[in-house]
């Protein structure tokens, strides 16, 4: 191929990946993609890493080396992006409202690390989500291991924080779910324009969420 062809290729490319073009709401999976088991994906992905470090000059003999491409297989499998897998979702917890409590319900602050699908890089941060019980709640902890489950894959953020509201609403049968979500993105921080002090903010705001005054509400809620 022609290197300014290449060239001009990689740039589309790369601007494309950071401009964040034609998001799905699903996550692009191949509908192969759970063919194989975790023990044969962990040992295809240890030989093909083994090899992107031997292209790039390390010397896998060394002691400190040798052993990292079938750490990072099984990081990827079973930490990283172990979203991917449905059999990871988590099982909803629900419990009756017998308080007949019928205002917001909001759990912020909820920690989470993900990976761009650009660059696979880290993006760390904070989700805030809210219902409003239409007379089922869901146990608090199942709340952080769904944005959990949605963040362990390659992910954008928009996509993220859709797919944590989407999955909500299904869950707890309401259309009344908000999710924000504050993040850094370190292919932001650690290249291209380097920019360490920023972060990203995405919202999906359903049902009475969509009333000014209740945004207003949450948003009171979160700041405090």
């Amino acid at each position: 191929m022609d290197k300014n062809l290449a060239n001009q290729m990689l740039k589309h490319w790369e601007e494309m990946g950071d401009s964040h073009i034609s998001i799905k709401s699903e996550t692009p999976l191949r509908e192969d993609a759970f063919a194989i088991d975790d023990a044969l994906k962990i040992e295809l992905i240890a030989k093909h890493f083994k090899e992107i470090m031997h292209v790039l000059g390390l010397d896998l003999e060394d002691e400190s080396l040798k052993g990292s491409p079938i750490r990072v297989a099984k990081m990827f499998v079973n930490e990283q992006f172990k979203g991917l897998d449905p059999k990871n979702r988590p099982e909803p917890t629900l419990f009756e409202n017998n308080y007949q409590y019928a205002e917001m319900l909001l759990e912020k602050n909820i920690q989470f690390y993900s990976t761009c699908e650009h660059h696979f890089v880290p993006i760390y941060g904070h989700a805030h989500v809210a219902y409003i019980s239409s007379g089922k709640v869901i146990g608090l902890s199942k709340i952080n291991r769904i944005v959990d489950y949605f963040a362990k894959r390659p992910q954008v953020q928009e996509r993220l924080t859709v797919q944590i509201a989407e999955e909500l609403k299904q869950v707890l049968d309401t259309q009344d779910v908000a999710v924000i979500i504050d993040a850094k993105h370190m292919c932001v921080a650690s290249r291209g324009v380097k920019d360490t002090a920023s972060s990203t903010v995405t919202c999906s705001f359903h049902g009475k969420f969509m009333d000014s005054d209740s945004r207003s509400e949450l948003l009171k809620y979160i700041s405090g």
